[in-house]
């Protein structure tokens, strides 16, 4: 079975069509700027050196589909001969609420689920809503499967996902902390369980999912029981243009001080904050940052000291809250790639059980052990596949 599996930003689409039997990526591709002068299209195909490259106007996701149709079929970046080879579709939806615990066949009740949440993810669900109907218009009768990044997070109890607010906020509007990045989290888990050599069942795990976006979450028997992202992608750790977890009193602060409206003040939050903001605007990109503060950047290296002291600052309290853990993972842009953030994350950790071999930690995107051999919790390096997990949860549901 052929499954294409769709990942929509605002104005950016990834997807990989992946070959079930083997679970081999045939396709890989992203179409930026979508709505946006200078539209592209870049594909590559497993096997075939350089990539496909088109550039062409694309008002919406529905003309980006189209391109991403036309891409699949090509003669020498392509990988199927008719669309009629695609047996599935799997879209990631960023936010399910709490109606979806779980991945779902799509239908219109699926879609006005969907629909519902587009407060809780203006920037998200209305792009994964589009994605859907686009493949319907374009595949029609084929089986649309959506899977959610809330999903995984739903197995926390109430005490981990209330906020202290009046209960009734929370039965009026749905406030409370959901979690993002489900799908790396599941599949980063699973994998570190099999490197234990344990049935996830058994194992208590953190997984530090550190990209531009960031989030860990506290896995104990497979299941998340706290994670550090809330109600929003804001919450949680300082990312890279978002501010994390600060004192709310600052946002009536600095709404009277600098004459900011809510949708200022969010974008504030959102876009110019976290160690952009830190560093004064330098940028978002943590191997920019990395460079200024080896140069002497004192902005630069306070942003990192305070990102890998956020980080370090979750994993205790989240082996205080699980009791012990069996294994860290790091993943995503940063985790899987920057050598020194993970050193200095471990930094001062043997007094937990943890010890970082710093000469395996020297590598960059490769699933390994990067703890020493008498080190009683395991430090894990694990690239992530959310589109794998996808995947699956189509195939099976179709299935």
């Amino acid at each position: 079975m052929k499954i294409l599996v769709l990942n929509c930003g605002s104005s950016s689409l990834k997807y990989q069509l992946i070959d079930m039997t083997n679970e081999e990526a045939l396709c890989v591709g992203l179409v930026e700027r979508i709505g946006i002068e200078g539209s592209v299209l870049k594909q590559e195909k497993e096997g075939v050196e350089g990539k496909l490259i088109k550039e062409q106007p694309m008002k919406n996701h529905q003309d980006a589909i189209k391109l991403v149709l036309e891409a699949l079929v090509d003669e020498t970046y392509g990988a199927v001969k008719d669309m009629k080879e695609i047996d599935a579709v799997g879209h990631r939806v960023v936010h399910g609420g709490e109606k979806f615990t779980k991945s779902v066949l799509i239908n219109e009740e699926v879609k006005q689920g969907i629909k519902d949440c587009f407060d809780l993810a203006p920037l998200h669900n209305p792009a994964n809503m589009m994605g859907i109907e686009a493949c319907e218009e374009i595949l029609p009768g084929v089986p649309m499967v959506a899977v959610f990044d809330t999903a995984f997070h739903q197995t926390m109890p109430k005490k981990s996902y209330l906020y202290a607010l009046p209960h009734e906020l929370y039965k009026k509007y749905g406030i409370r902390r959901y979690g993002f990045h489900g799908t790396s989290h599941k599949y980063v888990s699973q994998r570190a369980a099999s490197m234990l050599g344990k049935d996830i069942k058994d194992t208590k795990i953190i997984t530090c999912h550190l990209g531009n976006g960031a989030s860990i979450a506290a896995i104990d028997g497979g299941k998340c029981i706290d994670t550090s992202m809330g109600f929003t992608p804001l919450e949680g750790l300082i990312m890279g243009t978002r501010c994390g977890a600060i004192d709310s009193a600052i946002i009536t602060f600095l709404m009277e001080k600098e004459n900011l409206d809510a949708q200022q003040l969010t974008d504030l939050m959102n876009k110019k904050s976290g160690v952009y903001g830190m560093t004064d605007y330098l940028s978002s990109d943590f191997r920019d940052i990395e460079k200024a503060a080896a140069e002497g950047n004192e902005l630069a290296q306070v942003a990192l000291d305070s990102y890998d002291q956020t980080v370090k600052k979750y994993i205790g309290s989240y082996i205080a809250e699980m009791n012990g853990v069996d294994a860290i993972v790091f993943t995503a842009g940063v985790g899987e790639n920057a050598v020194e953030t993970r050193e200095n994350i471990m930094k001062n950790m043997d007094f937990l059980g943890m010890k970082l071999d710093k000469e395996a930690n020297k590598v960059r995107g490769k699933e390994t052990v990067i703890s020493t051999e008498d080190s009683k919790v395991k430090i894990l390096l694990v690239p992530t596949n959310e589109e794998l997990v996808i995947a699956r949860d189509t195939l099976e549901l179709v299935k």
